[in-house]
């Protein structure tokens, strides 16, 4: 009857750590969207106008000839070059946030391993 009273309380142990683990993972998974990781209405909707735009000043400059048709074609490659500094400055910000969160997990770790080579040299003493 104890061990498996011990049985059940290990049980919804582990089902509390992957509660706290699904939420934890969630939480992190909105502060990435926040950074740039994730698209919202209004980037979905820049990049709708954006593919207007383009196709717009390719097919004007298509169909016309003259001052017209260097200025679509100018604006079209002036709006391609603002969107890729858009998504490389967004890529970056992302890969620092990665960046930020793999040294933490790296200083963490090493914490530990001092805890338990602490925990080790306690053991061998004893």
């Amino acid at each position: 009857m104890d061990d498996k009273k011990r049985r059940n309380e290990e049980l919804e142990d582990l089902k509390q750590e992957i509660d706290n683990f699904k939420k934890e993972r969630e939480r992190v998974k909105a502060i990435v969207g926040k950074i740039g990781g994730m698209p919202t209405f209004n980037r979905k909707l820049f990049n709708i106008i954006f593919i207007i735009l383009v196709v717009s000043c390719v097919l004007i400059s298509l169909f016309s000839r003259g001052t017209l048709q260097l200025a679509m074609i100018e604006l079209a490659v002036v709006a391609v070059s603002a969107k890729l500094i858009i998504l490389m400055h967004n890529q970056s910000r992302v890969n620092h946030f990665q960046l930020w969160i793999m040294s933490a997990l790296e200083w963490r770790l090493n914490e530990i391993i001092k805890m338990i080579k602490n925990i080790e040299k306690k053991n061998k003493s004893d």
